[in-house]
């Protein structure tokens, strides 16, 4: 499962990297062209092309192809004087690391955390759970450079920042996009929820404090389980502010 998942990620940023660096419009290879280029199964090419499929990056055309689609429309929620605060959801939170490597950043990663695309990283997939119930899957990827000692253990226990913080890695802000997408069959069985089940992927783009990117990660998190809450303030106040707020269910946190 884990080198799968490993496998699948590698096509999904392949894939990423063509439609981010070509037209709306262009045609990506057919899935025999793609599985010869990255050495990888027909079922992980597909699997990873109708999850883009899915969430609006490609276009199929029966008969013709697949073709980049047209870009979304995107929407700020904070203003440029704003400030953004994600409080600490309810229940307890654990995780579960399914695939740990040191792998090249490759050109898409490395071009989103400032390196070279031969630069080493740490990539790791892990699950997180709540309660002891699976609620994300998660997929870091941190510059070697910045955490060359990052363990296991380190992903597994506790707040992941405050285990950088220990490697002398202090954050100091993110940015984070949120948009609606479905499950493909690996993230549903890792999930325990069913194949194309709604769900929200996160992706998060933090620096730290001498202004490196020291992570990049997009996660896949429950639509059955998860919601955010925006509390805006708005008017003649001092400082606008935007304050994000997760929930599980009904229950607050």
């Amino acid at each position: 499962m884990a080198e799968a998942i490993l496998k699948r990620e590698q096509v999904r940023d392949y894939l990423l990297e063509l439609i981010e660096t070509h037209p709306a419009g262009a045609p990506i290879p057919a899935e025999r062209v793609l599985c010869q280029q990255l050495k990888v199964s027909r079922p992980t090419v597909r699997s990873a092309v109708d999850e883009l499929v899915n969430t609006g990056l490609l276009v199929r055309q029966h008969g013709r192809g697949t073709f980049v689609a047209r870009a979304k429309i995107t929407q700020e929620m904070v203003s440029a004087t704003g400030s953004m605060s994600l409080p600490r959801a309810s229940g307890t939170w654990s995780s579960r690391v399914l695939e740990h490597a040191r792998i090249p950043a490759g050109a898409r990663v490395g071009r989103r955390l400032r390196l070279s695309p031969a630069a080493e990283i740490h990539y790791i997939a892990r699950l997180r759970l709540v309660d002891g119930e699976p609620m994300a899957l998660e997929h870091l990827h941190v510059p070697a450079e910045a955490a060359p000692s990052l363990t296991l253990h380190d992903m597994e226990s506790g707040d992941f920042y405050d285990r950088l913080r220990e490697h002398g890695v202090h954050v100091r802000d993110a940015v984070q996009s949120i948009e609606p997408t479905v499950v493909n069959e690996s993230e549903a069985a890792l999930l325990g929820v069913p194949v194309l089940a709604p769900a929200l992927l996160f992706e998060r783009l933090t620096t730290d404090s001498l202004d490196r990117q020291v992570e990049y990660v997009h996660s896949i998190y429950r639509g059955d389980r998860y919601r955010i809450v925006s509390r805006l303030t708005l008017g003649d106040s001092p400082r606008n502010t935007v304050n994000v707020q997760a929930r599980f269910g009904d229950d607050p946190f």
